[in-house]
């Protein structure tokens, strides 16, 4: 399987509101920059989804290292409290529903499919790829009409 490095970030304006993640894919030594948003979004959506959408840039199944200042995402998977919420029904332990579950579903499937390990990055704390991703992100935030 081909390593490959992800650094992923989400961005709202207002939360609701304008919303942009970006992503950057290492390989090889060489980047990929990714980026998209939603009019009408969350911040959590939009961690999720730059996740989401640098797995689905890969061709074929990789170990991923994916980097994230979202404890949202990164603590779900690695505490494996998003599968306990799957498996209750996309119930929380509080009995609460779980929120997101289809970008859940869908970040899980692609689990499946690459070897991906979460980590856990302090965000705008000079960690450069994802001091980058934010700027894809909140660019894109910015530019919706």
């Amino acid at each position: 399987m081909k390593k490959v490095t992800a650094y992923t970030d989400g961005s709202c304006r207002g939360n609701p509101g304008k919303g942009g993640w970006g992503a950057i894919l290492i390989y090889a030594g060489r980047e990929k920059e990714l980026s998209g948003g939603e009019r009408e979004t969350t911040n959590n959506k939009m961690e999720l989804t730059a996740a989401i959408e640098a797995l689905k840039a890969l061709k074929e199944p990789c170990e991923v290292k994916l980097y994230s200042d979202s404890k949202y995402m990164t603590e779900a998977v690695n505490k494996g409290w998003v599968y306990s919420w799957r498996n209750n029904g996309w119930k929380r332990a509080d009995k609460k529903p779980a929120q997101n579950t289809e970008l859940w579903e869908e970040l899980l499937k692609l689990t499946e499919i690459h070897k991906v390990e979460f980590i856990w990055v302090k965000g705008h704390n000079g960690t450069e790829y994802n001091e980058r991703c934010d700027k894809l992100a909140t660019a894109f935030a910015d530019s919706i009409e």
